[in-house]
């Protein structure tokens, strides 16, 4: 039994329901001879691997759903075993480099070549080549972007390439050049509420506006997300009446928390015990631009006004940090920091302040 985010995904372009200029866009492309390399961007939950399904679908038919999954094994250069999953069917193949770590090259490099060197051996395909589908290509090492970018240009011909990121931001110039960018918006409130009543009208049962709005709310643009928490809702009551409860995830539960940890004490032991925490998170594959970000909304609704600025900005720049560097844990950490000597400065200048306004107020009664 599959789940709706799943059972009801779309097959075709025109089966989506949102975005629809790209999808015309989108058809209008495979329609012609010359599809190009293609870099799909946008948050996550916006819809860029439906998308990216749905024009395969549109390229080569419904021969492209027929899939099976395989493990290719790597070696380093130092004869290190790399297991690698990858989906394919007889006309595209779908891989995840950065499951490989910092040797993402070795899978770019080898599986890549292979496939562009090989023609279309089917005589009944709609286009002679082969797509491949480069999922989290933003998480690509520079080495790994540098050899993408050699194969791209020399076999052209037998393969066409798409990638799909959540940002262009950590991707190296000579790539986006290369590649027809297509950004993938959030869906409005409105658009995921009308996917809402879509799938509950496929399911047969009426959908109150009440409840949409408030799985809309909670979904922040994330359509995934949306579907998931409808789903579990619909399970819980099935009618969908009354103040409906929303859990939350575990992971964004102990986020939480770590927030409540920094603003209620700023010492090195607390330090220490947040370190701890962030460890926790990170070895549950909790992603860390996902950590900070949620730690950071939490500490911002904990804190004087004068403060928010100024802590999003070091989240923002440390997070910069964290895309260029190798260990997340000390950007992590060094943010930790900031945000607690700037709120225990705040702490202290405003018990001066408030001191000295007292001390005013004796003086001027004294006085009178």
């Amino acid at each position: 039994m599959s789940l709706w985010v799943d059972k009801f995904r779309p097959k075709t372009l025109d089966d989506l329901h949102y975005h629809e200029g790209l999808s015309a866009r989108l058809k209008s492309l495979a329609a012609s001879g010359d599809f190009p390399h293609m870099l799909f961007y946008g948050p996550s939950g916006a819809g860029k691997k439906t998308r990216i399904s749905c024009t395969l679908r549109q390229l080569f038919g419904s021969g492209v759903e027929r899939l099976k999954i395989d493990q290719r094994v790597f070696l380093s250069p130092s004869k290190r075993k790399l297991e690698i999953n990858i989906v394919q069917s007889n006309y595209h193949i779908e891989i995840t480099p950065s499951e490989a770590g910092n040797y993402d090259r070795v899978v770019i490099q080898e599986l890549l070549k292979e496939i562009a060197q090989t023609q279309q051996v089917d005589l009944n395909a709609k286009q002679r080549f082969k797509v491949v589908v480069i999922n989290e290509a933003d998480s690509l090492s520079r080495d790994a972007q540098a050899a993408l970018r050699r194969t791209m240009e020399k076999y052209m011909s037998n393969m066409r390439i798409i990638l799909c990121a959540n940002s262009t931001s950590r991707l190296i110039a000579p790539i986006k050049s290369r590649c027809l960018l297509m950004r993938v918006a959030a869906p409005t409130p409105e658009e995921m509420q009308t996917v809402l009543h879509h799938v509950a009208k496929k399911l047969k049962f009426d959908l109150p506006d009440d409840a949409s709005k408030q799985i809309v709310d909670d979904s922040g643009g994330n359509l995934r997300k949306a579907l998931l928490v409808f789903e579990a809702l619909k399970m819980q009551s099935p009618d969908l009446s009354g103040s409906l409860a929303i859990a939350k995830p575990d992971w964004e539960t102990y986020c939480h928390k770590v927030a409540d940890l920094i603003v209620q004490e700023q010492s090195p032991a607390r330090v220490m015990e947040v370190r701890a925490k962030f460890y926790e998170l990170l070895s549950h594959c909790i992603p860390p631009t996902i950590v900070l970000k949620t730690v950071a909304e939490r500490v911002v609704e904990r804190v004087d006004e004068s403060l928010k600025a100024d802590i999003m900005h070091w989240a923002a720049f440390y997070e910069g940090r964290m895309r260029i560097g190798n260990k997340k844990i000390y950007h992590l950490e060094a943010w930790v920091v900031k945000v607690m000597s700037l709120y225990k400065a705040s702490f202290y200048m405003l018990t001066y302040m408030s001191t000295v306004n007292d001390h005013h107020f004796c003086h001027i009664a004294f006085c009178l």
